[in-house]
């Protein structure tokens, strides 16, 4: 389906407006939740961490045009190897971070 200029409907600016205002919204209420204090600890983390893969599923379907519903194999080979490195970095960061604690502590 096109538009009367030739632009394609999925590339008007329209998702594009609608990811932004979500991924705004997703970036603002963990900035709050850490400023205020409005929640325990363990609940702010438990929030943040689910704020963020929302976060990542609407830069996902909005800005990356990836539908997981119907993606080719290229888009899940790139998805999968983003995985990994992401599982990486955030477990290397665990380990690091582990590690000097139980070196200060001794």
């Amino acid at each position: 389906m096109e538009l009367k200029s030739g632009i394609p409907v999925e590339r008007t600016l329209k998702p594009y407006l609608i990811g932004l205002v979500l991924a705004v919204i997703l970036t603002a209420i963990p900035f709050g939740l850490a400023a205020t204090g409005a929640l325990p600890r363990e609940t702010a983390l438990v929030a943040i961490a689910a704020l963020a893969l929302v976060q990542i599923l609407v830069h996902l379907r909005f800005f990356l045009h990836i539908d997981l519903k119907t993606a080719p194999r290229e888009n899940l080979v790139a998805l999968a190897f983003a995985a990994v490195l992401i599982c990486i970095m955030v477990g290397g960061s665990l380990w690091i971070m582990f590690d000097l604690y139980h070196r200060m502590m001794v």
